[in-house]
């Protein structure tokens, strides 16, 4: 799945061994956080996703007391895996490394974790039959031109001349984005890409994204995480800051970084005293995460394309044993916006399945359902600290995120994917970038 079809290419750093693109160092001076006085206080890290494991795992690197409070009840936030299912291990969150110049692309390296090009050939469900390619290359339009208005996809859409016909390969694209094509802003998507620098191939891991998050980072940490720990309210008002949780327990920092996804902080999940400035709280509303999922169908036969666009129940299927050594025969629906909406409101995962089936049924004439042997679902929409699939550039977005990701009274700082400025929003390496910036902002702060 490329989902950056145009790239800006901008400098690389390298520091203390992490690859960083230039942009994220040029408000701060790095030999601070590699040099130099320390900070001597204790941090609370909000969240143990990618951003929270990697701002830990920085502050251990120079000696800071930290604390990582996690709401559920296992690390790794929108990433994970889960075995037995198919003769593999299958990623149920971040799935698809993007370009190799990045943070997590240089943990890879190092750690000689195994990876795949994903070339895979691309198909298409168009006019109630599946196509090689499309009469209209939409997708060229939506990423390359540079004079979209910040109008919907879909309205950018029947701007353009595409008809009905086209409206399911428009959520598409829109869902390969975390969102309704009637809500990502054309213009914004395009707007904020600007500054992406990893790379423009996509790779998948022969184990998970999830294993390579434990292993080089998570396993350097996991003394410091408390799970099952959701954050109620947290008071900055006075000189240490207090951190309430769900049990009524109190935690004490001189500093806090959270990361949890921006549909928590939209739903104010988190009680901030005093109250966060309004430019902040107007900001989170602006950025947006729709429903998403992943559903995982087991088959005893490969009757599928390695990748169908444009279903109207699922805009994605993948094949996804690509990149695995095993063999099994697992198709992925990758499913975002209105349409996990709807699969969601259907209750059950025995209806989203027979949903599912269905529609591949008429995409090749019954073959899904004559082979098919188990599904397994893993609905984001409905995980009680997620709630979503991943932050997308909302019409009227304008700074939101800059804004959003501004640290508050020298005392809270925002991380996590929703909070990358840099262009990488909606992966697991901007996550990491936050979490790695806001330990510089932190101890620049301290320093100043």
């Amino acid at each position: 799945m490329n989902r950056r079809k145009f790239l800006k290419q901008t400098s690389i750093l390298s520091i203390g061994g992490l690859l960083l693109p230039s942009a994220l160092l040029s408000s701060c001076r790095p030999d601070s956080l590699f040099e130099g006085p320390s900070f001597q206080g204790k941090v609370i890290i909000i969240g143990a996703g990618a951003a929270g494991l990697y701002a830990g795992y920085i502050l251990k690197s120079k000696g800071i007391d930290f604390q990582i409070l996690e709401a559920a009840p296992n690390y790794g936030g929108r990433t994970g895996k889960i075995t037995g299912f198919a003769n593999f291990p299958l990623d149920t969150g971040a799935q698809w490394m993007h370009g190799k110049n990045s943070i997590v692309s240089d943990l890879a390296k190092k750690s000689d974790t195994q990876i795949t090009l994903d070339d895979s050939n691309e198909k298409y469900w168009f006019n109630n039959q599946i196509v090689s390619s499309l009469p209209r290359d939409i997708n060229a339009i939506f990423l390359d031109d540079y004079t979209a208005p910040d109008v919907s996809f879909a309205e950018f859409a029947v701007q353009k001349g595409f008809g009905n016909e086209y409206k399911d390969i428009v959520e598409f694209i829109a869902g390969d984005s975390g969102a309704a094509a009637s809500h990502i802003s054309a213009y914004w998507k395009i707007k904020e890409e600007e500054y992406w620098s990893s790379g423009e191939e996509d790779f998948k891991f022969q184990e998970t994204y999830f294993d390579l998050i434990e292993k080089q980072i998570a396993i350097h940490v996991q003394d410091q995480i408390q799970l099952n720990t959701p954050v109620k309210q947290i008071d900055y008002s006075g000189p240490i800051i207090q951190v309430t949780d769900s049990n009524n327990n109190v935690y004490t920092a001189d500093k806090v970084i959270i990361t949890v996804p921006i549909t928590i902080l939209k739903s104010a999940d988190i009680e901030f005293i005093p109250a966060l400035p309004t430019e902040k709280t107007t900001a989170f509303s602006k950025i947006g995460m729709d429903a998403g999922m992943k559903v995982f169908l087991k088959f005893s036969s490969k009757f599928f394309d390695e990748n169908i666009y444009g279903g109207s129940i699922c805009a994605s299927f993948s094949d996804d044993s690509i990149g695995k050594v095993q063999d099994d025969n697992i198709l992925l629906a990758f499913i975002m916006g209105q349409q996990a909406e709807y699969l969601t409101s259907l209750g059950s995962d025995a209806a989203i399945t027979n949903a599912l089936l269905q529609e591949l049924d008429t995409m090749y004439n019954g073959q899904a359902t004559a082979s098919f042997v188990a599904s397994h679902v893993q609905n984001w929409t409905t995980h009680p600290f997620v709630r979503g699939a991943y932050s997308y550039s909302t019409v009227g977005m304008g700074d939101a995120r800059k804004v959003a990701s501004e640290s508050v009274a020298k005392k809270l700082y925002f991380a996590g994917e929703a909070m990358n400025t840099n262009g990488h929003h909606q992966t697991v390496h901007g996550a990491i970038e936050t979490g790695y910036r806001e330990v510089i902002n932190l101890l620049n702060d301290v320093i100043k």
